[in-house]
Order: C-alpha cells, then sequence, then structure tokens
C-alpha cells in the first residue's frame, strides 16, 4: 500500500515566499507516495499572502483565522481530521527540491525503521551552504552555556543547543530535528495529542520530540537530503516580540520538563545574566535598535508573567 502525506504550512505574512513554497510542492518527485492534501493555515496575514491561492495544482485547502492562534495551535488545527500515514509541516519561506519528499517517506516507509517517529533534512542556504538542522535537548548547563557563550570558549565542556555544521555531515539519529521541516508519523502525532498550544511559536518542536523519545521513538537526521530555508522568516518582521516569544517558551519548556529547581534557576537566569548578557552584546555592536528590542522584550516578558500570578506553565 503507498504511504499517504498531509503538508502543513502555518502562514502569516510570508508574501511572495508561501507561492514559491507551494510551486516547489508541485514539482517534487511523488514515487512512493500519495499527497494527500496541503493544508495553509493563515494566522491573519495582513499582506494578502494567502489570497490567490485556491487555482494551483495541488490538493489545497485553506484555513484562515481571524487572529493569529500562534504556530503551535495552527499545526494543530492544521493537522485535524488528517487521514494520511505522514505530516510534515513545513515553513513557507522554505522551498523543496526533486526528492526532499520522497526520499524521507521512502526511508521512513523501510521495517528496519518503524521506531523513528520524525525525520528531518538538510536545510540550506541559496549559495548552498548548510544551515543548522538539528539540536540537542536542552537542559540548564546546555541553556545557560547559550546565555553566556561560554560554548564558544570551551566547546569541550559546554554544548550548545543547535549542532554545528561539523556535527550534521551525516545521516544519524538525534535528539530534535528543526521544525522548519518536521517529518512525523501521523499515529505518534495522534498518540501525543500534537503540539503542546501553551508554545505559541519556538520550542514546541523540542518539546515534541522529547515527548515522542520518551514513547520510544527517535528522531533521524537524513543528511543527503536538502530543502532551501531563507531562516529568520516571517519574525524577521518583529523581532522584540520575536524574543518575548522566544524567552517564554524557553520557560515555560523549563517548568515542564526540567527538575523545579533546574527550572526557577532557569528562570532567574534568563531575567538576569541573559538580559544582562544581550544589554551587553548590544553595546557592544553599537547597536541601538538591538538595545531596544531587548528592553522591549523583557518588558513584555515581565507583563505576561505579572499578569499570570508567575504562574510559569
Amino acid at each position: 500500500m503507498t504511504a499517504s502525506l498531509d503538508i502543513i504550512i502555518v502562514n502569516w505574512n510570508a508574501g511572495v515566499q508561501l507561492c514559491d513554497c507551494l510551486e516547489s510542492i508541485n514539482t517534487v518527485n511523488r514515487d512512493g507516495f500519495e499527497l494527500s492534501r496541503v493544508v495553509v493555515v493563515d494566522n491573519a496575514s495582513r499582506d494578502w499572502s494567502a489570497n490567490g491561492l485556491e487555482y494551483r495544482r495541488l490538493p489545497l485547502s485553506i484555513i484562515r483565522n481571524k487572529e493569529n492562534r500562534g504556530f503551535a495551535p495552527a499545526c494543530n488545527q492544521g493537522a485535524k481530521g488528517s487521514m494520511a500515514d505522514y505530516l510534515l509541516f513545513l515553513n513557507p519561506d522554505t522551498r523543496l527540491f526533486a526528492d526532499s519528499l520522497c526520499k524521507p517517506i521512502n526511508f521512513m516507509e523501510k521495517p528496519a525503521n518503524e521506531y523513528i517517529g520524525i525525520c528531518g533534512v538538510r536545510m540550506q542556504e541559496e549559495s548552498g551552504k548548510m544551515m543548522t538542522s538539528c539540536a540537542h535537548f536542552p537542559n540548564l548547563r546546555l541553556m545557560f552555556s547559550e546565555m553566556t557563550g561560554l560554548y564558544r570558549l570551551s566547546p569541550k565542556l559546554f554544548k550548545r543547543h543547535f549542532l554545528a555544521e561539523s556535527e550534521c555531515t551525516q545521516s544519524m539519529e538525534i535528539d530534535q530535528v528543526i521544525g522548519s521541516f518536521f517529518l512525523v508519523r501521523k499515529s505518534i502525532f495522534v498518540a501525543l495529542h500534537g503540539f503542546d498550544e501553551r508554545f505559541f511559536v519556538y520550542y514546541e518542536e523540542v518539546d515534541f520530540s522529547l515527548r515522542a523519545k520518551q514513547k520510544g521513538f527517535t528522531s533521524y537526521f537524513l543528511s543527503e537530503v536538502s530543502i532551501f530555508h531563507r531562516g529568520g522568516g516571517i519574525t524577521e518582521q518583529v523581532k522584540s516580540i520575536r524574543l518575548f516569544y522566544s524567552l517564554r517558551s524557553k520557560i515555560i519548556y523549563g517548568f515542564k520538563n526540567f527538575p523545579y529547581l533546574h527550572a526557577i534557576a532557569l528562570a532567574l537566569l534568563t531575567f538576569s545574566i541573559e538580559l544582562m548578557a544581550r544589554v551587553v552584546r548590544s553595546a557592544i555592536n553599537l547597536s541601538f535598535s538591538q538595545f531596544l528590542e531587548t528592553i522591549g522584550a523583557y518588558k513584555r516578558l515581565v507583563i505576561y508573567f505579572i499578569g499570570r500570578g508567575f504562574r510559569w506553565k
């Protein structure tokens, strides 16, 4: 029986990138699988990027939200009711190459790989240079290393969250693949009740990968398969808000998955060491805009947690 695939794309002001992404899907090699649906979930875009898509030569459906529901909720929304064997969560700032779908699905379909629940591929820039494609599961030590830059001073003692280019030269089991191309077995997605919607954006795929691992399903990086990924993507438009959501999701992730004292330490370090490091970095770079973005993000973070009575989860 041929495997089936649904592709879910969450759009927010992606502009022409969304059209380019859809056109690339239309040209891929479909040997070994059936493309059942392509679902675009539009989170109240204001740039008309989700208009005029209905006539594209794809099994396309569009869900239009009246407000920005966030990435994780929109992914769950797009996956709801899927009858496919696999779900691919794909960023609108990506473009697929000819074998970007058939090779990962054929790999997952091999009986020897039934324990692999999630598959990711190599992400590259227009020039062909490899981008961040996979990562370690974060813990307090790793996050402290990221905040302070200790991984740069002593990479043997301190790991960073994202694997370096030199660490991703071959296919292998890993902790987590980057969510820009996130191929998952639908049965596992259903069993785990999808992405945790407390993560408005960022860390939702980290949390999902960890939960899958705890259920006995690993993530796999397939280095011989590539996609183009612009990087930074749509959130470049709102850097302060992007930083706010990243910091918030990190704290939520800590309180969900770390020992309680480690989660408390992470929150304190985020509001002290990391804030100081970001302010110093903006001073070194002579970037007043970077300073304002940092202060704006932390202001939002304080207001958010005060509003919740400092309930972190």
